[in-house]
């Protein structure tokens, strides 16, 4: 038992060190094209089975927020899977993951004090990839899908513009207010693809909203789902890898500041509440599969150094999700 602990102990920890290395690497460095290397070298070096999809692939899925989000880069957008198959009838779990390698907010541009620390929009990627080398070193009978839509950011000639109306992959349209919600459009395409692979439970891990630093600052991650065992199963794990997180409501009231009056769903609904109505926007791409989405926008990364971490990328989420995996492979989630 106590060697068991130890060895998953070090196997989160080598893990959570790999997601802080791909985090801290510059933006010019860590594009979606590293990103995909990085994919394909995880899935030789620890069995996994891997697929990249590029745009042509994409487009021809009906991707187009993800797409829509890729035309202002000239960094070419990918969708990357990987895969850990387990024994027959063990649940499908997906882990999702924001991919923007660079965040400049598009059209809708931020201010450009604090703006290099945007590579680190690629936290959610960084711990998908992550904890599924973890899955798969540990051997866990879980089948565990990790998916992660990657791009850049970028305002030019071709980006998407506010006042556009755009169609994911699930047909739902979506009016884009700012393209500065970025985040939250491309994983709609990777949450609904995750839907289309057959998917038990979904997990997505993003750095979605400053609105989370302000709720939570930079202490606890932001939960929310649409599936009350997932939630706590996830917030369990999170205490037991010693991750904090605190559950947001998705009270319906919130979709209404989300209603567009030309398409079926607007990508911001204001300030009120805007970690929440982040989480609302997403549910709307998962259907009737359980979902859990966690906000790791005050957690992924470090202004100094603390007594458990030092300043920089903090690899947040990684080790709760091989605690949730754990967990559903033992059949207590």
């Amino acid at each position: 038992m106590l060697a068991s602990a130890g060895r998953t102990g070090v196997v989160a920890g080598e893990a959570t060190n790999y997601a802080r290395r791909l985090v801290n690497l510059p933006g010019n460095l860590v594009t979606p094209g590293r990103l995909a290397r990085e994919a394909n070298d995880s899935a030789q070096a620890f069995g996994l089975e891997v697929e990249v999809l590029g745009m042509d692939r994409i487009v021809e899925l009906g991707m187009g927020a993800l797409a829509a989000v890729a035309r202002g880069s000239d960094e070419p957008a990918c969708l990357i899977v990987l895969r850990h198959h387990a024994s027959e009838g063990s649940p499908h779990v997906a882990f999702v993951g924001k991919g923007l390698t660079f965040d400049s907010g598009g059209i809708s541009i931020k201010p450009s004090d604090k703006m290099e620390t945007m590579k680190q929009d690629m936290a959610g990627a960084a711990a998908v990839v992550a904890a599924i080398r973890a899955v798969a070193q540990l051997g866990l009978d879980l089948s565990v899908t990790g998916i992660v839509p990657a791009t850049e950011n970028l305002p030019s000639g071709r980006a998407l513009k506010p006042g556009d109306v755009i169609t994911a992959m699930n047909g739902k349209t979506i009016e884009v207010i700012s393209t500065d919600a970025e985040g939250r459009l491309i994983l709609a395409d990777a949450l609904a693809y995750a839907c289309e692979l057959g998917a038990t439970h979904i997990i997505d891990v993003a750095t979605l909203t400053g609105a989370c630093i302000i709720a939570l600052g930079h202490v606890a991650a932001g939960v929310m789902g649409n599936d009350t065992a997932l939630v706590e199963a996830l917030l369990d794990a999170g205490e037991q890898a010693g991750e904090r997180m605190w559950r947001l409501p998705l009270f319906p009231e919130y979709r209404a500041s989300l209603d567009s009056s030309i398409a079926d769903i607007k990508n911001v609904g204001g300030r009120p509440a805007g970690t929440i109505t982040g989480g609302w926007f997403l549910r709307e791409f998962v259907g009737d599969t359980a979902w859990a989405h966690i906000d790791i926008a005050g957690t992924a990364w470090s202004e100094k150094d603390e007594p458990h971490e030092i300043a920089g990328a903090t690899g947040a989420g990684t080790r709760t999700l091989i605690a949730l995996a754990e967990r559903m492979a033992g059949g207590v989630a």
